[in-house]
């Protein structure tokens, strides 16, 4: 077989690019390009995309099971041998003592999969494990908080209808690295500039200036972990000045305004100014230029979650977007219509603290515990202490807070089953890995992450190059999932009663397409591919753009969607839907939970008794992978891996003089959880203040809300090191 052409949406990071694949005889990527013709993406391509095909070559991926072999390293083994061991050591730890035993971690990756969605919470489930992690307490958790509070839906957070908007206030983020997070949006460079070129305006609210900031009309630099002092300045500066929008789709679908404005009276500008760095007369301006302008959007990202009242920032920015009449409103920010997920579910309100951690005592929300106590709920000793650990995609050596304790803790485990391609700083303590295939052999569609797409858009990549033998990621995790439950049975059982169980809950819910028809019938039109396919086909049918299993004949199906639109499909810009999202027990957006009032005292505590010194923040590569594959691929691709000056410390100028430093010198960046040392790089793009390198962070202090991480206002100290050469 000749060269040829296979189409793809890109898996590295969160755009959902279309990308366009070129392969050789033996199914070997040669080349990766930007897909012209799909319509999401246009084409546009980003470093980490360009490198698929290298990552997809990579000669350190795994290829077969992995067992330790007692000398501390691995030995490959068969995948039969593998589940054998898997099943025999799960199997008798429960046993022993308990379920709880056991936990699992879900990394990163499994969002950018169509496995990962589909069968983790089968593993969950067949576990009966109340020790679930995942990386979203190192990162977004207080977004579902949050919506979940406000919305009922802890998966319905607004985006910015970046195409539409003429007015974009940005916290806490820089997309034109991260490609965008939880606001998915090919090209965000492209999309800010089209703002701009259409008379509108990006602001942007950072410690540093960043590739964002440094493309916005207007930057202010913040201190770090004080974004929702600054956001409750601007919300009381428009009940203060009587700037409140009337939004007539809103009206009588608010609760507590009131009461947002009775807590917002003890945080004008000038008195928040103190602690954010941010002037009294900026704040003023710019809470009235978002009532002024006509369609406005405030987008919070991963700097206003990973830190101590990241929950309340995140509830700030949405209260915001209400405020001033934007919420649900073409240029604001809006609730993405996914095409899988059907609208006649019947949701329950958001609760969390169903159960609690162990030792600490850390509440459970979102059906998951913070990572930050992973690593104590393994070292503490006691009934009910973590003796085992599945781990799904991620390295959370590296991204959980402490990792250095996480790693140590890691050592002492009776069991570990890793689910990686890599054998990197976390799936090396495992006692089996069990490696996906390459992203070429995998089918694709973005389950997780067109929930957050600036336009309603589906596409589905079938594998561009056949199997070899060894299992899908399917297989791998519905295998585990079969383990956990004890079962000794064919994997596929699992998938048809789940597929089964979904298709006889539609038929009994009234507003569904299928309401009153009979399940078996159902089950005979789906689609003919794999098991994870024929799930995927049933989602897209009971979707809001599906054909309703023949009720709609001009409808979505997974069949159409492979066969007509290959390089994927434009459902339409993002569309009003509010009615669809609330499930709130009000039946109303709840602008001042109870919750997240309560919580206002420590903002209170906070100004009262202003922190001082040196604050440290973490930054993010264009070219990075984050933290998913890091030493696994520093060798053979070290493009995903490195960037400018990823091994240096940046600091203002007038701190670098203040501490006795020159550009090239050692700096000893010292916190409360150990130390680590950088090469210092002074430069005007940090705050005063403030210091960018990665973060030494602990694992005690939490956004107690949603069990957060906290990443950035790290407090630490500076102190010179060895003199250096300069950089």
């Amino acid at each position: 077989m000749g060269a040829r052409t296979a189409l793809r949406t890109c898996p590295l990071c969160e755009a959902l690019c279309g990308l366009v694949l070129t392969l050789d005889g033996a199914g070997a990527v040669t080349d990766v390009r930007g897909d012209e013709d799909d319509p999401f993406s246009k084409g546009f391509i980003c470093p980490k995309g360009a490198m698929l095909g290298r990552l997809d070559g990579d000669p350190d991926r795994l290829t077969g099971a992995l067992v330790r072999d007692g000398e501390g390293g691995h030995a490959p083994t068969s995948w039969e041998s593998a589940f054998t061991v898997v099943r025999r050591e799960i199997g008798d730890l429960i046993a022993r003592y308990g379920t709880d035993a056991v936990a699992i971690y879900v990394g990163d990756p499994t969002s950018h999969s169509i496995a990962g969605p589909l069968y983790t919470g089968a593993i969950v489930k067949a576990l009966g494990t109340r020790n679930v992690y995942s990386a979203s307490t190192a990162d977004q958790m207080p977004k579902h908080v949050s919506s979940g509070h406000m919305f009922g839906d802890p998966l319905a957070i607004p985006v910015p209808d970046l195409d539409r908007t003429d007015h974009l206030l940005v916290l806490g983020a820089d997309p034109l690295k991260s490609n965008g997070s939880l606001c998915s949006a090919p090209d965000f460079r492209g999309r800010l500039k089209a703002i701009q070129a259409r008379g509108g305006k990006v602001t942007v609210i950072d410690p540093r200036r960043t590739r964002t900031a440094a493309l916005a009309d207007e930057h202010m630099f913040i201190r770090p972990g004080t974004d929702a002092f600054l956001l409750m300045a601007l919300v009381h500066t428009l009940f203060a000045e009587e700037l409140i929008v009337p939004a007539e789709h809103l009206a009588g679908r608010v609760n507590g305004l009131d009461d947002l404005r009775a807590l917002a009276v003890d945080f004008p500008p000038e008195r928040v100014a103190i602690i954010t760095g941010v002037p009294a007369a900026d704040a003023r301006r710019t809470a009235r230029e978002l009532a002024a302008a006509g369609r406005a959007a405030v987008y919070g990202r991963a700097g206003t979650c990973t830190q101590a009242f990241g929950t309340l920032s995140s509830w700030l920015v949405d209260a915001l977007n209400v405020l001033t009449g934007n919420l649900d409103r073409p240029g604001g920010a809006m609730f993405p219509r996914p095409a899988h997920v059907p609208v006649y579910r019947r949701k329950r309100p958001f609760t969390t603290g169903r159960w609690r951690s162990r030792v600490r005592g850390l509440p459970e929300v979102n059906g998951e515990l913070p990572v930050a106590t992973l690593a104590t709920e393994i070292e503490t000793p006691g009934e009910g202490r973590i003796r085992a650990l599945i781990t799904i995609g991620g390295n959370p050596v590296l991204s959980a807070p402490n990792g250095a304790r996480l790693e140590r803790a890691l050592a002492g485990l009776d069991f570990m089953v890793s689910v990686d391609p890599y054998l990197n700083e976390t799936t090396r303590h495992a006692h089996v890995v069990l490696p996906p295939p390459r992203p070429a052999q995998t089918p694709h569609y973005d389950i997780a992450l067109t929930r957050f797409a600036v336009r309603d858009y589906a596409r589905f990549s079938p594998p561009a190059v056949p199997p070899d033998g060894r299992p899908s990621e399917a297989d791998l995790l519905i295998r585990l999932a079969m383990i956990a439950s004890g079962s000794d049975g064919d994997p596929a059982a699992l998938d048809e009663v789940i597929i089964r169980s979904a298709l006889a809950r539609a038929a009994a819910l009234d507003g569904s397409p299928v309401h009153g028809r009979a399940p078996d019938e159902l089950r005979t039109m789906l689609d003919t591919g794999t098991l994870a396919e024929q799930r995927l086909d049933l989602m897209l049918r009971l979707g809001p753009y599906g054909d309703g299993f023949g009720a709609d004949p001009s409808g979505l199906t997974l069949t159409r969607l492979r066969t007509e639109h290959p390089h994927g499909l434009d459902l339409g810009a993002l569309k009003p839907r509010l009615d669809e999202v609330l499930c709130t027990t009000s039946g109303r957006i709840e602008l001042c939970p109870s919750t997240f009032a309560a919580d206002v005292g420590r903002l209170h505590a906070a100004l009262a008794d202003p922190a001082a010194g040196m604050v440290l923040i973490g930054r993010r590569q264009l070219r990075s992978n984050y933290n998913r594959l890091h030493s696994a691929l520093r060798d053979s691709v070290p493009e995903l891996v490195q960037g400018s000056t990823v091994c240096t410390l940046q600091l203002n100028p007038a701190d670098a003089a203040r501490i006795g430093v020159a550009a090239g010198d050692t700096v000893r960046v010292v916190s409360r959880t150990g130390a680590i040392e950088a090469v210092a790089e002074p430069t005007d793009t940090v705050m005063p203040g403030v210091a960018s390198a990665d973060a030494v962070t602990g694992d005690r202090e939490i956004d107690p809300l949603s069990g957060n991480a906290v990443f950035n206002g790290v407090p630490v100290t500076l102190e010179p090191g060895r003199p250096g050469t300069g950089v």
